[in-house]
């Protein structure tokens, strides 16, 4: 077996993964969102949520090549579709976010429950400690493979890391000091990032290491 087959294998089985953690991680976030009116919350689901669909698309490419019945050409142009689907999930994140921070701060002025918002810091935790060991080997496997369309994946596991900090960082501010609008605001920090990632991936710019 070549290296290369055996990196895309390595890639399935880290998408695999991302599968099943997210399907897990969003549906929680998104109850307890729904339960403790935390926007955060909410937009650490809906992360997940985006995070499915990325895994899907990469599943989708990867499982191209993994077949072997897909020339160089048919790879080539699966992933630069792949990459750019990819990429859009990151901008419609960025949508998300602005419009609920905006609502949270403006319009809705939401109280988060802070004895459910407890959960969500475990939530939180959990993912801190995990999300970046995943991101670490997807990296690694994009750089080796040249695949802009799973380091743009590796970027939302990435985001899903940070995101987790600013969760626990909004949640245990608004259990402690009861300061309500900081989750809307800390969610914002996450734009420039994700901006940046997405025109890249979309682009199709040279996978870097």
């Amino acid at each position: 077996m070549s290296e290369r087959s055996t990196d895309i294998r390595f890639a399935l089985l880290l998408t695999y993964i991302t599968l099943a953690w997210m399907t897990i991680e969003g549906a929680a976030s998104l109850l307890l969102g729904w339960v403790s009116k935390s926007l955060l919350l909410e937009a650490f689901g809906i992360d997940s949520v985006i995070e499915l669909f990325s895994a899907g698309v990469l599943l989708w490419r990867l499982r191209v090549e993994a077949s072997g019945n897909a020339d160089e050409t048919r790879v080539e142009a699966v992933e630069r579709r792949a990459s750019k689907w990819v990429g859009y999930t990151l901008y419609f994140l960025v949508l998300y976010v602005v419009f609920n921070s905006a609502y949270g701060l403006f319009v809705a002025h939401r109280v988060t429950d802070t004895h459910e918002s407890a959960w969500g810091i475990l939530i939180g935790l959990v993912a801190k400690i995990g999300m970046p060991i995943l991101a670490r080997y997807k990296l690694k496997v994009a750089a080796r493979l040249n695949s802009r369309a799973l380091r743009a994946d590796a970027i939302e596991a990435i985001m899903c890391g940070y995101l987790s900090i600013v969760l626990i960082v909004g949640l245990a501010a608004t259990r402690i000091l009861g300061w309500w609008w900081l989750d809307s605001v800390a969610a914002l920090a996450l734009i420039p990032f994700l901006i940046k990632e997405g025109r890249a991936a979309i682009s199709g710019a040279e996978c870097c290491s």
